[in-house]
């Protein structure tokens, strides 16, 4: 995601590192490859202007120029000002009323929409609400089928009237039925044209009016660039609408029109599509997108990644067992298999901190299948050693390796990352998320992301680092107590 700004915007950044000091002329150097980034990145010209207007005026001022970390301080000015660009501080969540809530999505042909009502209706029912789909696209027949298709898919009721004409009268027949099925969320997928034109104006404006829903989101493909901005700023012009939905950013290196639209059009970004699948959704959180740009990582946006993986029963159940200070090779397994759906270790790597180059070098590596590898290893266990680790002595660890069909070396690593785990998860037990964050970090620096990796054990509080004369010290200290003893033994 955003490949091509994030390493210009890096590059842009290295270039002010290693300087003797900061000066006014070689921070404006800096400053005119940032703001080349963001043109490069299809950015609206009047938004790069306006931006690099206020990085420029907080980066050249004496408290910066004068810091003892300048480069860190303009890193945060920029990552700051990214986040007002995308929208500033927001809670990424939509606020339901009591009873029924009418969600209405409108956007243009191609732009993922009718694929994008599954998405939310997979978010929603992550959060326990009930959901009903209505197929109001009554220009293109394959829309009607996808959407029964997706809805078979989720377990979610469709609404739809073979041979009506109207979507109105669709929308509000679907109204009806939902409040008789006492639905919390009903989502219209509403048509789509090719490009902007009166007719499709003019149905949406009716669709809007006559059943007036609590919710309307503009679909639009982020990989358009501006293009979509002008597409946001005409809907929002005709339906005044409450947000967008940018998909599609999975396959987007630039990046534009994500840092232009909310500027230009006044419209916040609600969700982010992520990938094909309908779990792809994500609620946008400006604040984690802007540290991802900048390769500072979304740790936040991490653990919300997580606990939508792990099954919410196992969740609980781990989090008891992790109290009592429980943490075994089948609890290991579980978290294994939580993360081999497809495409979501790297997701995860995505988000954690400075982690940009190795999710590059990795894009071309297995790691599922090195996950699974790992599974297959400790399915070739006992009961007991499963339970016992430290049982796995070197003729348990052949057979192991003969029954898993690996080498010997990949089970001694498995049981290193197990080892490097088994504290780190239950020193999580009972944190808050401040606490789990440190966790999730410690276990980055370990390698625990990074399946088949070398991992290195955490390390205990070893105290203040000792001088040479220090160390001597205390070395005639215990030869001096040795001799004391050696001599008691005599008497």
């Amino acid at each position: 995601m955003f490949e091509s700004l994030q390493n210009g915007l890096k590059s842009a950044l290295k270039t002010l590192q290693g300087k003797a000091r900061l000066t006014e002329s070689n921070m404006r150097e800096g400053l005119k490859l940032v703001e080349q980034s963001l043109l490069e990145a299809d950015v609206g010209l009047d938004v790069v202007r306006d931006f690099m207007g206020r990085v420029t005026e907080k980066a050249v001022g004496e408290k910066v120029l004068l810091a003892l970390d300048p480069t860190q301080q303009v890193v945060g000015i920029v990552r700051d000002e990214l986040i007002t660009l995308l929208g500033g501080p927001a809670e990424p969540t939509i606020k339901l009323k009591a009873g029924l809530n009418i969600f209405m999505l409108c956007g243009l042909q191609g732009s993922g929409k009718t694929t994008t009502c599954g998405k939310l209706s997979t978010l929603l029912m992550k959060s326990k609400q009930s959901v009903m789909l209505c197929a109001a696209d009554l220009q293109r027949p394959a829309a009607i089928e996808q959407l029964h298709i997706i809805g078979k898919q989720l377990g979610v009721p469709v609404f739809s009237k073979p041979g009506e004409q109207d979507p109105v009268k669709v929308c509000q027949e679907a109204v009806e039925e939902a409040k008789k099925k006492d639905v919390t969320v009903l989502i219209l997928d509403t048509a789509g044209r090719l490009a902007i034109d009166e007719e499709l104006m003019a149905q949406l404006k009716r669709i809007d009016n006559r059943v007036e829903p609590d919710q309307v989101f503009l679909v639009v493909d982020g990989m358009t660039g501006q293009d979509a901005v002008r597409s946001a700023g005409a809907f929002n012009d005709a339906l005044e609408l409450d947000g967008l939905i940018m998909t599609k950013l999975d396959g987007d290196t630039r990046g534009g029109a994500l840092l232009s639209v909310r500027q230009v059009t006044g419209v916040p970004i609600k969700f982010i599509g992520t990938g094909e699948h309908l779990d792809a959704l994500e609620p946008f959180r400006p604040e984690g997108m802007a540290g991802r740009i900048l390769g500072l990582g979304d740790v936040l946006g991490l653990v919300d990644v997580v606990r939508s993986a792990v099954d919410e029963q196992q969740a609980k159940e781990l989090e008891a067992k992790l109290a009592a200070g429980d943490f075994t090779l089948d609890d290991f397994k579980k978290q294994l298999k939580s993360v081999l759906q497809p495409g979501l270790m790297m997701k995860m790597l995505g988000m954690l901190p400075g982690m940009g180059d190795l999710t590059k070098m990795m894009s071309g590596m297995d790691a599922e299948g090195g996950a699974r590898r790992l599974v297959g290893i400790i399915d070739s266990m006992t009961p007991q050693e499963r339970r016992i680790p430290k049982i796995i002595d070197m003729q348990r660890r052949q057979r192991i390796a003969r029954g898993a069909g690996v080498q010997p070396q990949e089970v001694n690593e498995l049981l290193k990352q197990y080892n490097t785990m088994a504290p780190i998860m239950k020193m999580m037990a009972g944190q808050g998320a401040g606490g789990r964050m440190a966790a999730i970090q410690q276990l980055q620096r370990s390698g625990a992301f990074n399946p088949g990796a070398q991992l290195s054990r955490p390390k205990g509080d070893t105290g203040k680092r000792l001088s040479s004369e220090e160390k001597a010290d205390l070395r005639k200290k215990r030869e001096k107590e040795l001799r004391k003893k050696r001599r008691g033994g005599r008497d």
